[in-house]
């Protein structure tokens, strides 16, 4: 009965030990996952980086700096805004003359409406 107990004993150790190998081995699966996951990371991260890098330098080459966009679309800007201020100094004369005489320009008449 002795060596039955002490057979029992062994199995239950057996056991013991099985289960802290299985749970050492699945921390060490964890740490991996953990670990290869932060690799994966940082080597999206560096990829994401290079194409932004070569997307600004396509960006550059292909369109200039946004200060250059900036200032074209400023000029181009004064530009116009001379031209409209040109074309009102042209045109102003003309249209008071205009305004003014439909202004002046009066024919009294009785409302078709108007009894007697």
């Amino acid at each position: 009965m002795a060596s039955q107990t002490q057979g029992i004993q062994q199995l239950l150790t057996a056991e013991k030990r099985a289960a802290e190998k299985v749970s050492e081995a699945r921390k060490r699966k964890a740490r991996r996952l953990k670990q290869a996951k932060e690799e994966a990371q940082e080597e999206i991260e560096k990829y994401r980086k290079e194409r932004e890098r070569q997307f600004r330098d396509f960006e550059a080459k292909h369109m200039g700096s946004k200060e250059d966009v900036a200032a074209k679309i400023d000029a181009d800007t004064k530009i116009r805004i001379a031209d409209m201020n040109r074309l009102v100094q042209v045109q102003k004369a003309a249209v008071i003359q205009d305004i003014l005489a439909l202004v002046y320009d009066i024919k009294p008449e009785i409302h078709k409406n108007y009894r007697q």
